[in-house]
């Protein structure tokens, strides 16, 4: 498989990068290999105890922070401790999420929890950090999107998803949500005339431990499930290249989304994805910031 590879990746040294979820899977390889190619990078987990041994398997300058982005108070602590200790921050990759294929759940502040936590909680940090970013050269937003997203749909009327509740149609919710989002940032930044920079990418079908736990979570049937999904998908190496293209090559644009090129954008090497025609409405995304702004208290641009 050729392309575009982690080794094209330019030197990162003196730039401070913030991973969310970056403990395993995507995050994990992302925090990586800005780690090998010279960054000082923030590992934002829930679970402290796995990011540092995330850490120690990573051969370059990291810290571990802890950061729940199902809770508000957990957005704002970390934001507030990180812009203490951080005078810029040059990249932020908005990677961490959950996948349910349960019942429904909430987070801490009574939103539902993909939602909550894939989108909202991304917004809120986004918005918490936006002065650190802004006091770097250049710097840039990652936000991870998915092909889910292409067949979502918003219901304004119930974003929480407290009618009828399913969760695969609610993970591709959160989805197309944190891609609206993405987009959204980048017309807004561009307003203000901001050297920020916001980018989207996805990872195709990759083989992360989100997805194979939550089916194993469904006993034998869904054991084989996850079993079945290894001989489709991509390994996590090559599914964390869109967001690295995206978070590091020279010249990316605001707005720029990318993603695998092969089998309806599941796999292969990167080049640049197609958004749905929801998420690049800028009438949606107007509507969308202003919900989430009003549930998360976080206002910016």
């Amino acid at each position: 498989m050729t392309g575009w590879t982690a080794d094209r990746i330019p030197d990162q040294h003196g730039r401070i990068a913030v991973v969310t979820g970056a403990n395993s899977g995507l995050g994990l390889i992302t925090a990586t290999e800005l780690a090998r190619h010279g960054a000082h990078v923030v590992l934002a987990v829930r679970n402290t105890a796995a990011g540092e041994e995330a850490a120690r398997r990573i051969a370059g300058d990291v810290e571990v922070r802890e950061l729940d982005l199902a809770s508000l108070d957990s957005v704002r602590a970390f934001a507030a401790k990180l812009a203490a200790d951080h005078p810029v921050i040059d990249l932020l990759v908005n990677n961490a999420g959950v996948v349910l294929l349960g019942p429904r759940r909430t987070s801490a502040d009574g939103f539902e929890l993909q939602l909550g936590t894939n989108m909202l909680g991304h917004f809120a940090l986004t918005g918490l950090l936006l002065g650190k970013l802004a006091a770097a050269r250049r710097s840039r937003v990652v936000s991870l999107s998915s092909i889910t997203h292409k067949n979502a749909r918003l219901d304004f009327d119930d974003l929480m998803f407290e009618r009828d509740y399913r969760a695969a149609p609610a993970y591709g919710r959160s989805k197309l949500a944190t891609t609206i989002f993405g987009v959204e940032l980048d017309r807004r930044l561009h307003a203000a005339g901001s050297s920020i920079v916001s980018t989207l990418a996805h990872p195709g079908l990759t083989r992360t431990n989100l997805t194979p736990r939550a089916w194993e979570q469904r006993g034998r049937f869904g054991q084989m499930i996850a079993r079945l999904g290894l001989l489709v998908t991509q390994s996590v190496e090559q599914g964390a290249l869109p967001q690295l293209r995206a978070a590091t090559e020279p010249g990316v644009r605001g707005g720029q989304f990318f993603g695998p090129s092969r089998l309806w954008e599941t796999r292969g090497p990167v080049t640049e994805a197609r958004l749905s025609r929801e998420a690049a409405d800028p009438a949606v995304g107007k509507r969308l910031w202003a919900a989430a702004e009003e549930l998360t208290g976080v206002s910016y641009l």
